[in-house]
């Protein structure tokens, strides 16, 4: 049985870069009032960008809610109806000042609804290093399974269910405040942009990065949110204005320092967990993990190397085909890279752990025979890893691994690029 000891928090660890590897006072709008109209304007206004940031308009979880139920589009097209959310939950404004009011009780487990008590445990999670994935303020498995590591990093019965002992022990009531204000600067404003980003890979492969498509998700990632929600929360601001205030979460914690011994990836419970010599769990992370077609490997193998900004070399003989391109591509870094911002090379060829340029994603849909994390766990992840670390493929909860390859394996579809 694994002791169970508090997760530490200390200094950043050192990165790890290997060779054979490829190497960024607020006041609620009436509950009528649409979300459409707060972002049927596109999110780029070049030809009328205002001097100064305007006032922020702060919607009801109801609202937003409603727009989150939606497919991913930008903008996001929907129509509200805040009728549809719990009295309790519609009174609190999604604001620094309103959420530092919210006190627990019982979440609803079948509701789409946006609950500020959800949203406020999941940044406590976040920064706790039990990750929720995306946060958005919904009920959903990526928040259970934070849950349960909360639980077990800190010594609680395991469960998955937010109880008023779990609020108590993220500090719900006395932590620091959950949102804050970010003020967009000019090198956020000026960041390059690809509106348009192909999703072909042959017309990828010409462009110079695989960059964000725009500024809200880029600012998504930054604060480990749902770009629809930031949206949703900041109705009124323009994103790519230096000088606007927006409503993010407030997502700074101190990095893991504690020393990984071995990782499992769990299939069953669709996981990447990091533990210490002593077999306590240090952190997990939600995970999308192969697919029927393309499943990722049993058995145990290690951490090869760690490349950061990673090109990806498309090659149909050797892994999927995407639609009709057969030929051999390589495909620029960025954070829209098939492998994210990070790749963690396994001595098993072809295979690591890696980013995502989805990250609303993560273990709800099937990879190709990787495991993706969101980009910011696979970063983090990056940093406390070093070479000839197991990685421990696990088919279901307690089954055994068996030998893999060794560390002469090597990958060779990747290169290191100049840092």
């Amino acid at each position: 049985m694994a002791r169970i000891l508090p997760a530490t928090l200390a200094l950043a660890a050192a990165l790890v870069l290997a060779r054979g590897v490829t190497a960024q006072t607020l006041r609620p709008a009436p509950e009528a009032d649409p979300i459409a109209d707060a972002l049927a304007e596109p999110e780029a206004k070049p030809d009328a960008k205002p001097a100064t940031a305007p006032a922020i308009r702060v919607f009801s979880p109801a609202a937003i809610a409603d727009l989150l139920e939606h497919e991913a589009q930008d903008p996001p097209l929907a129509s509200a109806s805040p009728s549809r959310a719990p009295a309790s939950s519609s009174k609190v404004a999604l604001t620094p000042e309103g959420m530092a009011s919210v006190r627990f009780s019982p979440v609803a487990t079948q509701s789409k609804a946006v609950d500020p008590v959800i949203l406020k445990a999941e940044i406590l999670l976040d920064r706790a290093h039990a990750p929720p994935g995306v946060i958005d303020g919904r009920y959903g498995s990526n928040f259970t399974k934070a849950i349960g590591v909360f639980e077990t990093t800190h010594g609680l019965p395991v469960d998955g269910k937010l109880s008023q002992a779990v609020w108590d022990a993220l500090g719900g009531d006395t932590a620091g405040p959950v949102l804050g204000t970010y003020v967009i600067t000019p090198e956020d404003a000026a960041h390059p942009f690809y509106p348009d980003l192909p999703a072909d890979y042959a017309l990828l492969a010409k462009l110079p990065e695989s960059g964000y498509h725009n500024a809200a998700e880029m600012l998504g990632e930054r604060f480990h949110m749902d770009k629809r929600f930031l949206q949703a929360l900041n109705p009124d601001a323009d994103l790519g204005v230096a000088g606007t205030t927006i409503i993010v979460a407030e997502v700074s914690s101190l990095p893991l320092v504690s020393q990984i011994a071995r990782i499992d990836v769990d299939k069953a419970k669709g996981q990447v967990q990091a533990y210490d010599a002593q077999d306590n769990l240090v952190t997990a992370y939600p995970a999308t993990i192969g697919s029927e077609e393309l499943p990722s490997p049993s058995g145990s193998y290690a951490v090869r190397a760690v490349a950061w900004h990673p090109t990806y070399t498309y090659d149909p003989k050797k892994n999927f085909q995407q639609g009709s391109n057969t030929q051999r591509l390589t495909l620029p870094a960025g954070p829209n890279n098939p492998v994210g911002s990070v790749f963690i090379a396994l001595t098993k060829p072809t295979f690591g752990i890696h980013g995502t340029p989805d990250p609303t994603k993560i273990d709800k849909t099937h990879s190709h025979g990787c495991v993706r994390l969101t980009n910011w766990n696979a970063e983090e992840l990056a940093h406390l890893v070093r070479p000839g670390i197991p990685v421990n493929f696990i088919d279901k909860p307690g089954a055994e691994s068996k030998p893999g390859d060794t560390l002469e394996d090597v990958i060779s579809s990747m290169e290191v690029p100049a840092r």
